[in-house]
């Protein structure tokens, strides 16, 4: 995790309002994958439509601008599509993106062995 952070979003949905949110989050991925260092995201979802998780691995220096210029525009309809139950955050982000992080409930692990190839 060297220089990298990984995080997984717990969201809770509504299935009536799934058709917008997946409307929604092609506009969003569209607009991430022009991002260098965005490394993964990539939107999951159950069976029934109730539960969605983003999975994203970004270069550290990618996250804030992903969340303040790539995001940005796209937040305030999402988070009234969703709500986001839980952030678990993979690495050792700065404190600017924990104080960005924190305002969903982050809870942070460090690495304690493994690796990624």
């Amino acid at each position: 995790m060297n220089g990298e952070l990984y995080s997984i979003y717990h969201m809770s949905i509504e299935p009536s309002n799934f058709p917008a949110f997946e409307a929604l989050v092609a506009k969003i991925v569209e607009a991430t994958r022009l991002e260098a260092d965005t490394l993964t995201y990539e939107y999951v979802v159950n069976a029934d439509k109730t539960a969605i998780h983003i999975m994203e691995r970004y270069r550290i220096q990618g996250v804030l601008p992903h969340v303040e210029q790539t995001f940005s525009p796209f937040a305030e309809t999402f988070l009234s599509l969703v709500t986001i139950e839980n952030v678990f955050v993979y690495g050792d982000p700065t404190p600017e993106i924990r104080a960005k992080l924190d305002a969903f409930g982050a809870t942070y692990f460090a690495s304690m062995n493994g690796f990624t190839r």
